[in-house]
């Protein structure tokens, strides 16, 4: 199956706390999109590893993902290396997509960080001919996406350029609260994290809010990106 869009993320919810809307939309406007998590985010404070599996398997749905896979590299402990940078390159050129999205450039979770890094590095390298790959016993052709872009998590980086969300918010939402164990549940008797408080479950909707406002819509969701995001001309910017 060939992606239009992979979305990557170093732990499940990362992708649907950070570009949830975007993928929505694109999902509704007939792109194929799928997910690809790097870790089972087994080190996280509340639930388990099959919880997780289970909650990202529902929000998935939610979205509407065309896939969802999950390469169980060590939560917190994975590098950027050849060993991790092949390991994504074979997911890239299974599902050539045309567009990645990835981790923030940098955030308050140190995986976000390298998850950004390693696969902008895996992106650029899949595209070299010499390195070679092979996917249940048949060898790969090397693709690169056109595009990787960075979506924004817990520190509010300044985005390259905004996409209107508006009426994908609550889609969003939807996908987010299916991590039933990780975000806020007044009856929880696990401990608490900075993702599991009210303000935290508040502001996936109020930064939203506020990056819309700035662009004259309801909501939005900001991107970085590495390189020069061009347009045909003066009129096709909003």
């Amino acid at each position: 199956m060939k992606l239009d869009i992979l979305a990557i993320g170093a732990h499940p919810d990362d992708v649907e706390l950070g570009c949830g809307a975007t993928i929505a939309k694109e999902i509704a406007n007939g792109k194929k999109v799928g997910i690809l998590d790097l870790t089972r985010g087994e080190l996280g404070t509340r639930g388990t590893v099959l919880t997780r599996a289970a909650e990202a398997k529902d929000a998935a749905e939610i979205l509407g993902v065309s896939i969802r896979e999950n390469l169980g590299f060590a939560d917190a402990f994975f590098v950027n290396n050849k060993e991790h940078q092949l390991e994504i390159i074979k997911i890239i050129r299974k599902y050539q997509p045309e567009i990645v999205l990835c981790n923030a450039i940098d955030d308050r979770h140190i995986d976000h960080g390298k998850g950004s890094s390693l696969v902008s590095d895996a992106c650029f390298l899949s595209g070299l001919k010499r390195i070679e790959t092979t996917l249940e016993g048949e060898q790969q052709l090397q693709w690169r996406p056109k595009h990787v872009y960075h979506y924004i998590q817990w520190k509010p980086i300044e985005p390259d350029f905004v996409v209107d969300v508006t009426g994908f918010m609550e889609t969003k939402e939807q996908a987010v609260l299916a991590y039933k164990t990780q975000f806020f549940d007044p009856a929880s008797k696990e401990p608490e994290t900075p993702i599991s408080s009210k303000n935290f479950t508040e502001s996936v909707n109020y930064r939203a809010k506020d990056l819309g406002r700035l662009i004259g819509v309801e909501y939005a969701e900001g991107f970085t990106s590495e390189r020069y995001v061009a347009v045909e001309n003066l009129f096709k910017l909003k």
